[in-house]
């Protein structure tokens, strides 16, 4: 029975390719157009516009095995045999077409005769009131009644809210009585692990209202999931997917490198685990383009990241090790995933930075944590405030979790209504950054769109055309006419305006008619094939049925064309100079400019955009053609055409061909051969997140003017440096910088010298408190480097000095800044509380670290009130620690 998990998933495939079904690639972890997920977290995530109608599917039968993340239940991972973040899962899906009958037959045939599992092992659930999937079971397939459980609405129909729903029917594997819990009631549906569910059909018949009423379906859905992991480990007669084949060798890469043998104790077998699980989860996200950072998809990675690393640590790794186990990682999954191949080696990049980056701070973070709680259990409480943990993960870069994670070790709960109120600056920043470009036109208008009402886009052939208008909508409903002054949404029988998609902007224009002119402002996809025209009505009337001529800005457009086809020649400079890792990770083609983010670890130095500009520059100097080609999927696939892993395609695509130099499957506008393009220039390049770089760039007349204004400001600089020739600026420039390095040291030798003098006078009026010198330095200053000098020269001469620095900067603005030695914390000496304490008089806010804090506070009325509180307070420190 035993088969290998590729074999499984490539079985699984072939059996609904020989069903018709159109197999499709692993879409990407990342949501497209829908702001609901922040990861691809089932198989049927990707194809939720087929299911909702909102898009067509490239054929109405389609299988896939699809990368999944799920992370509710992160904290059971590694604890459990079955938990993970990262899996497979299979599925077969149909839009309207086949329903349960196929969906049943066709399962159990490929569970019985593919996998050959034994029929007295496998049982099936439906929903209680499902007939028909019992009639199928018992009749077509001719499976016992008492192997047919029905269950309640909880456990087998499957719903979210209102919508598409329907009853489900889950197929079991019994593992054997020594598996079993052993209790009377043991059977399918029991929480121990002799039943095993590893396949769920769903059929989704009804659509639920508002009102909680059950609709049937017009065209009914089939949605089916089985973990490839799950079943894996039932034909390989494992225990766990940890022991599966696939990730059996990623487990001992990591006993491996830490030395621990896995299975001899059950708390580091746990650390394993985790690693094992995260690192895979890790390695594919960073593969699909997720980069570590504090909001959204990236802060799970983060927390995943961090997860694992400090797992790693309770096994004694110290240093970075993750980047170390990627190479395993990939050699498990480069037969379905060959594209980790080449991402390799920047997936070891993002994951050391990472990890390099959380070791730095994680020692300082977990010796405050510690400290927070044993002073918590001291006092015999169990709450961690919410401040600490804001200040762990915005400080330290502790993932809360993380922070209730050790908590929890400990038997003590976070505040995490306190948390929150302190994260929701940056959770609105998160949910922005969730927020994505939607492609089916404008959610704020009532559109209904009839099945045979589509727009024939001819805009890659002219640039004007005859066309009638189908329909016309207002932000609130659908129109006949619209006069001058309205803006409304238009829908036309065919168009040359290009829809915005695919990082282009759309087309400008307009539509015409003998007595009216509509100035077309933005154009977008819209439902079931149509394109939405958004126009103000500058002159009469339009209505429903009229033939317009619709127009596009042709120099507009021509701009684009040659800044999109600017953007392949780049994408693939950057591969050839890079690496294969420097794919795409997002771009905008407009008639200015082109902007282009790809995947790279560091930023490019002046050498490399020299080369990048010099490659594309010589690429549209050979005037290559630009061949356009349509063609089905699996054969552009075939021709090595390079394809955006979180792009929908159509089964029809177009390819994009220059020359050897570049081919990529887009639906973009070009230009007709790479001369036409002119000249290419890179006029920025910056991060735009950890791992991910973007280029801008010019082309055409852009670079002229690009050119002709540099003249004007080299020339403006020449005047100002009175110099003739251009080979003088740069010597000028360094005169200037040996002179502005002169006199500021010949400045700072004058503070210090400024400096000494007043630590004479401000040691006559410290305070004796025990054995330490509590200095109070009264100052009104702009200048506070001046006061940190000062502050760091008192701490370099004395280790029994403690200074409080109290700065006025206007009438009501105030500084506090506070510093002491190791010794005086050693005493008992807090300055970030202490400073705290001193601001909170003042009304304020101030915090830090025990040896130096800073705050401040917009009224000083209470001044001499807060420095005598400050006395008290380091009063109290220092005689509280003797």
């Amino acid at each position: 029975m035993y088969m290998s998990t590729d074999e499984i998933r490539e079985k699984f495939l072939q059996f609904f390719e020989s069903k018709g079904h159109l197999r499709l690639p692993s879409f990407s972890l990342i949501p497209k157009n829908d702001k609901s997920l922040l990861l691809i977290n089932a198989g049927m995530a990707p194809l939720k516009p087929y299911f909702l109608g909102i898009e067509e599917p490239p054929r109405r039968r389609i299988t896939t095995c699809q990368k999944c993340i799920r992370t509710p239940d992160i904290n059971r991972v590694g604890k459990t045999a079955r938990h993970a973040t990262f899996f497979e899962m299979l599925g077969n899906f149909s839009f309207g077409d086949y329903f349960k009958k196929e969906a049943i037959t066709w399962a159990w045939e490929f569970v019985t005769e593919v996998l050959k599992l034994p029929r007295e092992r496998l049982w099936v659930t439906i929903y209680e009131e499902d007939d028909e999937a019992f009639e199928i079971w018992n009749k077509e397939v001719g499976l016992e009644e008492y192997r047919i459980k029905r269950m309640g609405k909880e456990d087998n129909f499957w719903e979210i809210g209102t919508g598409p729903c329907g009853p489900c029917s889950e197929i079991y594997f019994d593992r054997g009585e020594d598996k079993g819990c052993g209790k009377p009631t043991c059977g399918v549906g029991c929480s121990c692990d002799r039943y095993v569910e590893f396949w769920n059909l769903v059929f989704t018949q009804f659509d639920k209202d508002e009102n909680g009423v059950y609709h049937k379906l017009k065209n009914p859905n089939i949605d089916t999931g089985m973990g490839l992991e799950r079943i894996a480990a039932i034909m390989q007669g494992v225990d766990s997917l940890f022991d599966i084949d696939i990730v059996k060798p990623i487990r001992e890469k990591i006993c491996e490198i830490t030395g621990y043998e896995y299975g001899k104790d059950n708390e580091k077998d746990v650390s394993i685990r985790v690693i094992t699980d995260h690192i895979r989860s890790a390695v594919f996200m960073i593969g699909d383009g997720i980069l570590p950072s504090n909001e959204g998809r990236g802060y799970v990675l983060r927390r995943i990241i961090r997860r694992a690393a400090r797992h790693g640590r309770m096994l004694g790794k110290r240093e970075a090790f993750l980047h170390l186990i990627v190479d395993t990682v990939v050699d498990s999954y480069k037969n379905p995933y060959p594209e980790l191949i080449q991402k390799g080696e920047y997936i070891k990049k993002v994951l050391y930075n990472e990890e390099s980056r959380f070791n730095q701070t994680i020692d300082v973070g977990l010796e405050i944590l510690e400290n927070e709680i044993d002073g918590i259990k001291k006092n015999k409480e169990n709450v961690l405030k919410g401040e600490v943990a804001f200040k762990l993960y915005d400080t330290y870069g502790f993932p809360l979790d993380l922070t209730k994670e050790i908590a929890a070790e400990k038997g003590v709960v976070v505040d995490q209504e306190g948390f929150d109120r302190l994260m929701q600056q940056q959770k609105e920043r998160a949910r922005m950054a969730q927020k994505e470009l939607e492609n089916i036109g404008w959610k704020d208008i009532n559109i209904t769109i009839e099945d045979e009402i589509e727009t024939v886009f001819v805009g890659y052939e002219a640039f004007e055309t005859q066309s009638r208008i189908l329909k016309m909508f207002s932000e609130d409903e659908e129109i006949s006419y619209a006069k001058e002054g309205d803006v409304c949404y238009i829908i036309l029988d065919k168009t040359p305006f290009y829809a915005e998609s695919g990082g282009q902007v759309a087309d400008k224009g307009s539509l015409e008619t003998e007595r009216a002119v509509a100035e077309v402002l933005d154009v977008r996809k819209g439902p079931k094939g149509t394109i939405l025209h958004k126009v103000r009505i500058t002159k009469g009337e339009i209505a429903v049925d009229e033939i317009v001529t619709a127009r596009v800005d042709k120099d507009l457009r021509l701009a684009t064309m040659k800044n999109h086809t600017a953007t392949h020649l780049l994408h693939s400079s950057l591969r050839k100079i890079l690496g294969e890792h420097a794919t795409q990770s997002g771009s905008l083609v407009e008639p200015e400019r082109l902007r282009f983010d790809f995947a790279h670890y560091e930023a490019l130095s002046e050498e490399q955009i020299v080369q990048i500009e010099k490659m594309v520059n010589s690429v549209i100097q050979q005037a290559i053609p630009v061949e356009k080609i349509e063609t089905d999927l699996d054969s552009a696939i075939k021709m090595g055409a390079t394809a955006l892993f979180d792009e929908k395609y159509s089964n029809i695509v177009r390819v994009i061909k220059i020359g050897d130099f570049s081919m990529e499957l887009c639906g973009g506008t070009h230009v007709d051969n790479t001369g036409q393009i002119g000249m290419f220039k890179i006029i920025s390049e910056s991060s735009v997140a950890a791992g991910v770089r973007r280029i801008e760039a010019i082309t055409g007349n852009k670079v002229y003017e690009f050119m002709i204004n540099n003249q004007k400001i080299l020339k403006e600089i020449k005047n100002k440096l009175r110099v003739v020739n251009e080979s003088e600026i740069i010597t000028k420039l360094d005169q200037l910088e040996d002179r502005i390095d002169s006199l500021e040291n010949e400045l700072e030798r004058y503070k210090l010298l400024l400096i000494d003098n007043e630590l004479k006078n401000l040691y006559s009026s410290a305070l004796q408190l025990g054995e330490f010198k509590f200095i109070i330095n009264k100052k009104d200053t702009q200048d506070t480097n001046y006061v940190k000098l000062l502050t760091d020269r008192i701490r370099e001469r004395d280790s029994k000095a403690i200074i409080l620095n109290i700065i006025k900067q206007d009438k009501n603005k105030v500084i506090v800044l506070m510093a002491c030695s190791k010794e005086a914390v050693k005493k008992g000496i807090d300055c970030g509380k202490i400073v705290g304490q001193v601001c909170g008089v003042l009304g304020g806010k101030g915090g830090g670290r025990p040896d130096f804090a800073q705050g401040g506070s917009n009224n000083a009325e209470n001044l001499e009130l807060a420095v005598q509180k400050a006395i008290e307070f380091v009063k109290s420190a220092v005689e509280g620690g003797a």
